[in-house]
This record gives C-alpha cells, structure tokens and sequence, in this order.
C-alpha cells in the first residue's frame, strides 16, 4: 500500500541515478551492519549513519555519492550530514532494493 503513496507522491529521476551508477558512483548502504548482512547491493560500501560523521574521509575524492538504506529516511539524513560537511555531489538513492534494481537493469 506505502509503495503505490510513494510513486504518487515522489518522483525521482531515475534516468539521472542510473547515469550516476553506470559511472561508477560510490554506493554506501548506511543501515545497520546486520541489515546490510541480511541483503546489500554488489559493491556497495556499509558505513551505518552514526558513523558517517566520523568516517567523511572515505567519501573524500569521490566524483559522485549515492547513499541508500531501508526505506530512505535515515539515507536523507546521511546526505544531510555530508551537504553540512560541504559534499555538492550526493544522491539520496532511496531504499537499497532501488539501488540493486538500478545496478541490474
């Protein structure tokens, strides 16, 4: 039921996230190392959002950011954290299943 409120109501532009992977973004998974163990995209890097803050150097020299988790709240707040830390370049991606789809199409 959510899903059908959320394709109504968010728009995300998909040909943009999909460019934004093909070129090799740096995907971080910010759930919990026991979710990200449950299930995680292919390469995707696990820095859970209390860490972000303490680990801003690995986002140092990325070209482009797509941060991800469940449901996409907490990645908002990891793309907040990193916008205040003066990162221009980062995606909210949404849920990882959104991320995961993008990267198997």
């Amino acid at each position: 039921m959510f899903g059908i409120f959320k394709n109504i109501f968010s728009k995300k532009d998909t040909t943009q996230m999909e460019k934004l992977i093909k070129e090799g973004a740096f995907l971080v998974d910010v759930r919990t190392p026991a979710e990200f163990a449950e299930g995680h995209v292919k390469g995707s890097t696990n820095i859970p959002l209390d860490q972000v803050p303490n680990q801003l150097a690995q986002f140092k020299g990325k070209d482009q950011i797509i941060v991800f988790c469940r449901s996409g709240n907490r990645s908002g707040q990891a793309k907040m954290i990193l916008e205040r830390n003066g990162f221009k370049n980062v995606t909210n991606g949404g849920t990882w299943q959104d991320v995961n789809e993008f990267l198997n199409s």
